[in-house]
């Protein structure tokens, strides 16, 4: 069996940053992903929210650097989760994330110094430079 997603989208809420009782670091919020369908002669906008989990340093360093409206790429596997609440079955779908990348803000550079795998070119080249 093969279970791996990949969204794209912006935080809906400030994550929530908390510790299990063997001492693990998890966080949780969730993102819209917005996307086009074509029906008929005319565009419609669709979003999907998407509750998210990451555990561990990732999840701290989310918990540190995303807010509100701060866009991610994140990889992970779809779970589902079940409950009973007053009598009645509920669950619901999740992912459970193994790698968070932040995406900068529109109108904002992209981070320097290798973060998000930006490569900052040298202000100045030679001819003892290969490329």
């Amino acid at each position: 069996m093969y279970n791996k997603v990949i969204f794209m989208g912006n935080l809906t809420r400030d994550p929530e940053l908390r510790y299990s009782p063997q001492g693990v670091a998890y966080a949780t919020f969730a993102i819209a992903v917005n996307s086009r369908a074509k029906q008929g002669d005319e565009w419609k906008d669709e979003v999907l929210f998407m509750d998210i989990t990451v555990l561990g340093k990732q999840a701290e360093n989310c918990g540190e650097y995303l807010s509100k409206g701060s866009g991610i790429l994140v990889e992970g596997r779809l779970r589902e989760r079940k409950w009973e609440t007053e009598g009645q079955k509920r669950s619901k779908f999740e992912v459970l994330a193994q790698t968070v990348k932040f995406l900068p803000r529109r109108g904002e550079p992209a981070a320097k110094g290798g973060r998000g795998g930006e490569f900052t070119p040298p202000d100045e080249v030679s001819d003892l430079e290969p490329f």
